[in-house]
């Protein structure tokens, strides 16, 4: 397996682990009140799951289950940018509440930049059958 598909793999269950911890806070504070901000955790909570999980271990196997051609995976840097900008988008995101609207504004345009990126990347590997 790719150094970069198992970094992406790796930090996908890091998330993973950090929103069921989360989520777990947010659904024992339903059984005994802890204190009320805990709410303020939810969009955290859908951050990590949905972008930082999923997205993020659908692109690790994307990237290692593509076609290659001969040995080479594409330009591997762009691939490499779009793992460090989703982890700062999800992270900007995540925080964003707490802090301000301006910090998850900066997430989300890190977040799509990422997408450009991975497209980017993986585009020119995407090949109809038989060609």
């Amino acid at each position: 397996m790719p150094r970069l598909s198992c970094w992406l793999i790796r930090s996908s269950l890091l998330y993973l682990a950090i929103g069921f911890t989360l989520g777990g806070l947010m659904l024992s504070h339903k059984g005994v009140p802890l204190h009320p901000a805990v709410w303020r955790l939810l969009p955290a909570h859908i951050e990590f799951l949905l972008l930082g999980w999923i997205l993020q271990l659908a692109m690790g196997v994307a990237f290692w289950i593509l076609p290659r051609w001969g040995t080479m995976r594409g330009n591997e840097a762009l691939a490499w940018l779009a793992y460090g900008l989703l982890n700062l988008g999800v992270w900007m995101a995540g925080i964003g509440p707490f802090i301000g609207a301006s910090v998850m504004l900066a997430g989300r345009i890190a977040e799509v930049a990422s997408a450009i990126a991975f497209v980017a990347h993986a585009w020119p590997r995407v090949k109809p059958l038989g060609v």
